[in-house]
């Protein structure tokens, strides 16, 4: 993939593929380009090898001007998957210096009347509701970035807006069973609820399996920095919702949902004539990786145990690509977002990352 795509220039960041198999790339603006430097610095740690350690800093270091984005809110996905470990495995004082700023940037997008970030800037759902102050379950990823410039630079401030956000989310986007919504639409001046809606699950009412896994993982880390009860309580339940509805190879149709009676696509979305049950691996590796905290925070080994079996499935050759096809990409079989039309079982980049930091954590677990 390397050989492939040469240096980076901005707008070369592996993201998925095209119908011909062939490797898709997107610019640093993209919410993905975080996720291959990332992917670099694993295959750094997990090797040690400094040929990966190379690549991931020149990668890393092509995304500093980020650090001043305020334009979406995934900058933790952009600047913490990248500098994050790059501070972890490699430190610079700059790598400190660029979190920190990140931090300050997305911390733009908080409103005091919401309690929480602001994801999107526009958003209409698939009936033609409008929203300016939209909320996504994906959001809880954001806040370790938040978390980490917190303890880097001593601003209390960064830490208490992560805290708030998790705390409006956990209120907010999930239903009785833990379930998640995955937008939630606020008014930006009053703070009270629009709609809750879906952008890239089945329908409105449906449970999409990669926000259910960004919300498990998202309450793990969130309990990790923090140590409040109540995110461990959260992610064990957020979990043993998404645990409950997985077949048995543990790698989940691309929405719990999809097909079932009571859950009606609407509009234009292209749920409303692609109703096929396809697996999302991106869902699987995530999840996979809370699991594996989860399951050290808990003590219950139940959870280790599926964590380890869900890793195997994915590096089973039903998942992981033979070298030399499929993009490069690790992983097979993922869904981007079918209500748009895009990235329907493919590889992406993100799955790659989340893979790999699992198998990190599972040879820290073998070791």
């Amino acid at each position: 993939m390397l050989r492939n795509i040469g240096e980076p220039d901005g707008n070369n960041y592996p993201r998925s593929t095209n119908k011909e198999g062939k490797l898709v790339t997107t610019g640093m603006y993209d919410w993905t380009p975080g996720f291959f430097p990332g992917s670099l610095w694993y295959l750094y740690e997990l090797s040690g090898d400094s040929i990966w350690k190379n690549n991931a800093e020149r990668w890393t270091t092509s995304l500093e001007p980020l650090k001043t984005f305020t334009a979406h809110h995934d900058l933790g996905f952009m600047m913490y998957c990248s500098y994050g470990n790059a501070l972890r495995l490699a430190p610079k004082d700059e790598y400190r210096d660029i979190i920190i700023q990140s931090a300050y940037s997305l911390a733009t997008r908080y409103s005091e009347k919401t309690k929480a970030i602001k994801s999107w800037n526009y958003h209409r759902s698939w009936d033609g509701e409008e929203s300016h102050f939209p909320v996504i379950i994906d959001n809880m990823m954001n806040l370790e970035l938040l978390l980490e410039a917190s303890k880097l630079s001593g601003d209390k401030k960064l830490y208490d807006i992560a805290v708030a956000h998790a705390n409006t989310t956990l209120k907010n986007h999930f239903r009785d069973d833990y379930s998640s919504y995955h937008v939630v639409c606020y008014d930006s001046l009053t703070g009270e609820i629009h709609h809750k809606v879906t952008a890239q699950g089945f329908s409105d009412n449906s449970t999409w399996a990669r926000g259910q896994a960004w919300a498990a993982y998202g309450f793990t880390m969130m309990y990790r920095e923090t140590k409040d009860p109540v995110y461990l309580e959260a992610a064990t339940k957020i979990v043993n919702f998404y645990l409950k509805h997985l077949p048995e190879d543990l790698i989940p149709v691309w929405d719990f949902n999809v097909g079932q009676k009571s859950y009606i696509p609407k509009g234009n979305s292209y749920a409303v004539e692609f109703q096929a049950s396809l697996k999302d691996a991106s869902a699987a590796a995530i999840a996979c990786s809370a699991l594996f905290d989860l399951g050290n925070f808990t003590k219950n080994q139940n959870y280790t145990d599926i964590a380890v079996k869900m890793l195997k499935n994915l590096a089973s050759p039903l998942y992981r690509a033979q070298p030399g096809t499929n993009g490069d990409f690790l992983l097979m079989h993922c869904v981007g977002n079918i209500p748009n039309h895009s990235e329907i079982d493919v590889p992406l980049v993100y799955a790659d990352y989340y893979f790999l930091e699992s198998l990190i954590k599972y040879k820290r677990l073998a070791s």
